[in-house]
């Protein structure tokens, strides 16, 4: 167990990125859930008069500040215990941030799911995290925390009645209802413009390992094919998080010693139905995804993309973000008697990737302000920093439900 530090700071969190579409969401909700309690918050970006807008009356503190200026974030995290930071695409604003935050011992949280990013944050400011007491947390929204907290409590639960783990563990999107935002969509066309002049970008986001430290494990390339899963009883598409969520996940099991074992496998997929409209629609998503990920590495389509595609700021509207959900279920293996296998059900509502990450992200944030989480500093994932924590938070405080079936 390592010791917490206790660092003192003007705020408790700095929501770094206020007036974006995502920024504002997580606003609204830290108002509507912390707005009258001892935590202590503070709204930060580039323009003082957006900041101003996104006040509206409420008297929230405010901190200008552009990602770009390294100087003005250092002086940004040493304001905050935790900077919980929505400016992406990450890879073009969000180094300097976590520079900062690892130089000066600020904890972070995001909702970034760029994985060549990630690995190069890891492998340049590890070291710096590690010695100021920094806990670095990426990936706190729709990616990765259902597939890496799910993980978690099938893992606990399996040694918790059988003594081992789950020698694999299958993740399904059952049911999943939210939009798309400008900001998601200018992700990947940066990922895809930055690939240009350093094509190993995709090279490292497609290894199955990606952010382990030790490149090592049974799984291996992501399928993008069509299948009948006879666990599910249903046709399976290929998620189009997987490739984030999985990677995750194995970091995880790295960061806890390898509580999951050391061939434990992972993977995601998205149920279609069964029959012959599930066949169809599983092999037309498929279809659909492949020429998806393939057209934005071209410039000329690239533009077109981003011609049609939601532009920065904008996104579902309230009431799209309202009526949004998502089911998954999880099936963990017992490694050689599959009586004791187990299930796992997480319900979330509101939009996925905006409604519901927004909580996400926001109680991520508290946890890493508030809770006794026994991590030293350094970069982590949801589970293997806040596992227990986030179990408790997420379904008193943000509608984000673990029920095990019978």
């Amino acid at each position: 167990m390592v010791q917490r530090q206790i660092v003192q700071r003007e705020f408790d969190i700095v929501i770094f990125g206020a007036t974006g579409y995502t920024g504002q969401i997580v606003v609204d909700y830290m108002q509507e859930q912390y707005g009258q309690s001892n935590l202590t918050w503070a709204i930060a970006g580039r323009s003082r008069e957006k900041l101003d807008k996104v006040n509206d009356g409420r008297g929230l503190n405010i901190i200008e500040a552009d990602a770009q200026d390294l100087s003005a974030m250092e002086a940004l995290v040493q304001k905050a215990r935790v900077v919980l930071t929505t400016v992406g695409p990450y890879a073009r604003y969000g180094s300097s941030v976590v520079e900062a935050c690892a130089k000066h011992g600020t904890h972070y949280c995001d909702l970034t799911g760029e994985v060549h990013w990630m690995r190069d944050m890891i492998d340049a400011h590890q070291a710096a995290a590690k010695a100021s007491g920094a806990i670095i947390v990426p990936t706190c929204g729709f990616d990765s925390i259902p597939s890496d907290l799910g993980v978690f409590a099938l893992q606990t639960e399996m040694l918790k009645r059988h003594g081992v783990p789950a020698s694999q563990i299958k993740y399904l999107a059952r049911e999943t209802k939210g939009g798309f935002s400008g900001g998601t969509a200018d992700s990947m066309m940066a990922m895809m413009e930055h690939a240009e002049t350093r094509p190993e970008i995709l090279e490292i986001g497609a290894q199955p390992y990606a952010l382990n430290d030790q490149q090592a494990g049974l799984d291996g390339l992501d399928t993008m094919q069509a299948h009948y899963d006879e666990d599910f009883s249903s046709w399976v598409a290929p998620f189009v998080m997987a490739p984030i969520n999985t990677r995750v996940v194995r970091r995880s099991n790295e960061l806890l010693n390898h509580a999951y074992g050391r061939e434990f496998r992972y993977d995601e997929g998205m149920a279609t139905g069964d029959g012959a409209k599930g066949r169809l629609g599983a092999h037309a998503f498929s279809l659909g995804l492949r020429t998806f990920n393939v057209l934005p590495r071209f410039a000329g389509p690239r533009r077109l993309l981003q011609k049609i595609m939601p532009k920065p700021g904008e996104g579902p509207t309230p009431e799209q973000v309202e009526k949004g959900f998502f089911n998954i279920e999880m099936l963990a293996k017992h490694p050689n008697d599959a009586s004791k296998n187990l299930r796992l059900m997480i319900h979330g509502k509101k939009d996925p990737g905006y409604g519901a990450t927004a909580k996400m992200l926001g109680e991520s944030a508290v946890c890493l302000a508030q809770d006794e989480l026994g991590v030293g500093g350094g970069f982590w994932t949801p589970a293997s920093a806040m596992g227990t924590e986030l179990l408790k938070r997420l379904p008193e405080n943000a509608d984000v439900t673990f029920e095990f079936a019978d």
